[in-house]
């Protein structure tokens, strides 16, 4: 997008009982509508890069399209905040739901009637485990995330995601919705055929049963958290086949569902 995702704004600091004029770091945020079928179907709020990937991941978490080659044209209307999709494979259950959405940059779930119904069917089950890892594993992934988390280190005002192998960082993304973090992943993901079952999800903020289903329908095994989970989230988890780990700190963590994946754990046996 021609808007940069951080910005220089002059403020007022107080600090030790003195008042100093300082330039600070903000974010930016920004609209973008996605139009399918030349037909307005949701606007995000969010950061103003990666929004092409952001849209396909969207949608595709949605359940409008199942792959990256449902669409046949994309484009992006940087100056105006438009992706345009065009497809003649869309869900049908949406081709009979007309009403605009705005998602705003706190939460993405602001629609209504089909939680459960149409996530359900998009959320994929975790039946098998295609990946493991250590604790040191985990606290090396989630440093690795916060080290090169540049934004947020400047502005404080981003969520950031990664996409991981045991090895390090395949991607991550960084955004004012943490939903748009993980949509940006999955839309890069489809667009690239990358294989997504023996992967680790790497979050900053708390896993709510959204980001949860977002992580399964992205199809990951393991999502790892420097914060907690809600309890909704973990009963999707247990559900789904999903391994939660949360507070994961300088040489701390938590362990919430499915220890199949942790290696210690199932050496120990307990």
């Amino acid at each position: 997008m021609e808007k940069p995702a951080e910005v220089k704004r002059e403020i007022l600091r107080y600090r030790d009982g003195q008042i100093k004029r300082f330039e600070d770091t903000v974010v930016t945020e920004y609209p973008v509508t996605i139009k399918i079928n030349q037909q307005e179907f949701a606007t995000m709020v969010c950061t103003p890069e990666y929004v092409e990937d952001m849209a396909v991941g969207f949608l595709a978490s949605e359940g409008v399209i199942q792959r990256y080659d449902d669409i046949e044209d994309i484009w992006v209307q940087e100056k105006e905040g438009f992706v345009h999709i065009k497809t003649r494979r869309m869900n049908e259950f949406y081709q009979n739901f007309h009403s605009k959405r705005y998602i705003t940059s706190c939460c993405g779930k602001s629609r209504q009637g089909f939680y459960f119904i149409n996530d359900a069917k998009v959320a994929k089950r975790m039946n098998d485990a295609h990946v493991t890892v250590s604790f040191d594993d985990c606290f090396r992934l989630m440093n690795l995330m916060q080290t090169s988390a540049h934004t947020f280190q400047e502005t404080g005002g981003v969520h950031n995601a990664a996409l991981c192998d045991k090895d390090g960082i395949i991607l991550s993304r960084m955004d004012i919705g943490r939903h748009n973090a993980l949509d940006k992943i999955y839309g890069y993901c489809l667009k690239h055929d990358i294989i997504l079952q023996d992967k680790i999800i790497v979050f900053s903020g708390r896993i709510s049963s959204e980001i949860l289903l977002k992580v399964a329908k992205i199809g990951c095994e393991v999502v790892l958290s420097k914060s907690a989970p809600t309890e909704l989230a973990l009963e999707l988890a247990e559900d789904l086949g999903i391994t939660t780990v949360g507070f994961i700190r300088s040489r701390s963590l938590n362990v919430y569902t499915h220890t199949e994946r942790i290696d210690e754990l199932v050496e120990s046996k307990i």
